[in-house]
């Protein structure tokens, strides 16, 4: 039996690893050095720079902030009733708003937001950077002295991280105040036993995990698409190519940091 098939699909695999770890390693070189821009005090001092960030935070943030405000509330009462009556009728009705705040709080509503923005604003950018590549926009930029990262790519990034922090801040804050008059109703005397479970939920390492899960979130859902988009050659159809990669690449990356965060809050 000849082994040349054997050896052509062999070569083909690794080959295909190859250009996998290549293409990998340059998006993670893109993505640090979109990094290092934002935390670099030069790239601040361009104008068209801060104003084109301007420009992005209002648009990535104020026409998708109160569709999503009223979704969060929404899901928390209807998690929080289905909850609750689920554990009264099991005796269990002193856990149900702890439940409710970890599965909320802690796990569902930062996810939720990270793709809501990922899906609405970032990945649009994404695509949009490719349609630039394609047009050679870049290299217009570059010859007029201009840089395409500073001006294009990094005022996109930073307005989805802004746009991912600020949903999943103000959604977690109206969850939290929703489930507490979905269970208590509006009477202030349920307070002392809502905050002490709120302090048991959120000790040290839970709500340090908390906020790094949430950074972590944004900087995934703002880089990832941007590394797809501006990183894609001039072809034809790159748009929505880089549409899909964007999409794949950082849905992969949000589960792990989701498994991370499991494994530290419960393990």
């Amino acid at each position: 039996m000849s082994t040349a098939p054997i050896r052509h699909r062999q070569a083909a695999g690794s080959l295909a690893l190859l250009r996998w770890v290549v293409d990998a390693w340059s998006r993670l070189n893109f993505g640090a050095a979109v990094v290092a821009l934002a935390l670099s005090p030069a790239s601040y001092r361009n104008r068209p720079m801060r104003v084109a960030l301007a420009r992005h935070a209002w648009l990535d943030t104020a026409p998708i902030l109160p569709g999503f405000t009223v979704l969060a509330a929404l899901l928390t009462l209807v998690i929080t009733r289905i909850v609750v009556v689920t554990a009264r009728s099991y005796g269990l009705s002193q856990y149900a708003l702890e439940m409710v705040v970890r599965v909320l709080v802690l796990e569902l509503i930062p996810l939720t937001a990270a793709l809501f923005v990922a899906l609405r604003c970032t990945i649009p950018n994404g695509a949009a950077l490719a349609e630039m590549r394609r047009r050679r926009h870049f290299d217009a930029l570059r010859q007029q002295g201009r840089d395409p990262v500073v001006e294009e790519v990094l005022p996109r990034a930073l307005a989805g991280a802004f746009s991912t922090v600020t949903l999943a801040a103000l959604s977690c804050a109206v969850a939290t105040v929703l489930a507490y008059f979905a269970v208590y109703g509006a009477t202030p005397a349920g307070l002392p036993a809502y905050t002490r479970m709120f302090g048991h939920v959120f000790t040290a390492s839970v709500t340090l995990i908390f906020v790094l899960k949430t950074l972590f979130f944004s900087v995934a859902v703002a880089i990832i698409p941007m590394a797809s988009g501006a990183g894609q050659p001039g072809l034809p159809g790159s748009r929505e190519h880089a549409a899909l990669q964007g999409l794949v690449r950082m849905f992969a990356v949000l589960l792990l940091l989701e498994a991370l965060s499991l494994v530290g809050n419960y393990y």
